[in-house]
């Protein structure tokens, strides 16, 4: 909404509402690693594109090996600096669906990246301002964080779509909705085609991806409002990162016995393969005074998670560790039964 003379007018939707978003940094966390290009593609409803965009980016650093993202050192040095092209993201991100793939990562670094430049903007306009005496000089403005109106995360929904995927990369999201796809394995050919090229075929995947999974099913969405960093820099819902952060009230009494009531205290991992929202699951565990885990380790009590045949990732792990799995409905129905170490 916008304000004109004190009456609220809706601002006009956009003629391509949907925005793509694919990223190379030098890193997984945002919290320790840097962008190094962003690509973006803005379309409508019939996958028309409509504004294309792409900029190799300077973090100032090392920007690490090439095989990480595709980019020489001498491509990332000639590189525009974040803050140079921050106003340009909040016009093509602004007020649209934001589509990406691994939201916690992606709008993790977007996140990131505009806060250090906003901050180091900052900086530069209070050093300027203490020597006024010198001469006048403009205030940088460097923009803000992007505003979508929602973020849509493929990967997110097809965990929740219950699609089986060997490893998380696009492409093999590709592959399990029949999308002819090139294939996400690395190869010399792959690896000396130019960084435009192979970031562009990947957002290009993406929209086609995306239209694909949104026909199967209800899409894992939401908004930045509802998402804040954790200790990586990642962007989680604010339910998960404040159960991580949460105090522990009772000792771990150990792995949950299959049959038996589950006790206060004990750790809950929950999966990504669940069809429920996380949410629910997490504030159900929080409530029940049970702790809630990211990591999977040999303090784990239970995991929440719905495939229990096809096993892979942390599932696979926790049976190999012992460690019982219970479906997101069999986990709620046991909180309801939840217990002190003494029975009660």
């Amino acid at each position: 909404m916008t304000m004109i003379n004190g009456d609220c007018e809706s601002t006009p939707a956009p003629a391509y509402p949907f925005v793509a978003v694919t990223t190379q940094a030098t890193g997984i966390h945002p919290s320790t690693g840097r962008l190094v290009s962003v690509d973006v593609l803005t379309f409508d409803e019939d996958g028309e594109i409509g504004e294309e965009y792409h900029a190799v980016l300077n973090p100032g650093g090392d920007p690490g090996p090439r095989h990480f993202h595709g980019l020489t050192h001498e491509e990332v040095a000639e590189g525009q600096r974040f803050s140079q092209v921050l106003k340009t993201l909040d016009r093509l991100l602004d007020d649209r669906t934001l589509v990406v793939h691994n939201a916690p990562r992606v709008w993790g670094f977007l996140v990131s990246e505009a806060r250090r430049a906003m901050n180091a903007a900052a900086r530069s306009n209070r050093s300027r301002g203490r020597g006024r005496g010198r001469g006048r000089r403009r205030r940088q403005r460097v923009g803000h964080v992007p505003k979508p109106v929602a973020i849509v995360d493929t990967l997110a929904t097809a965990r929740r779509q219950r699609i089986p995927l060997p490893d998380t990369r696009l492409g093999n999201l590709a592959a399990a909705l029949g999308i002819d796809a090139p294939s996400p394995v690395a190869t010399v050919e792959r690896a000396q085609r130019p960084e435009h090229e192979t970031s562009r075929e990947i957002n290009d995947l993406l929209i086609d991806v995306f239209f694909e999974i949104r026909d199967r099913g209800a899409l894992a969405e939401t908004t930045p409002g509802d998402l804040r960093a954790d200790r990586f820099g990642l962007q989680r819902s604010h339910v998960r990162v404040d159960a991580m952060e949460a105090p522990r009230p009772h000792p771990n009494p150990g792995v949950h016995v299959p049959g038996r009531n589950l006790v206060r205290g004990m750790e809950v991992v929950v999966a990504p393969e669940v069809e429920m929202d996380p949410d629910r699951l997490i504030e159900a565990c929080m409530k029940a005074e049970l702790v809630y885990s990211e990591k999977l380790t040999r303090t784990t009590s239970v995991m929440v998670c719905n495939d229990t045949e096809n096993l892979r990732g942390k599932a696979m792990h926790a049976v190999r560790k012992g460690i019982p799995l219970l479906t997101d409905t069999e986990f709620l129905d046991a909180v309801t039964r939840v217990q002190d170490r003494a029975g009660r």
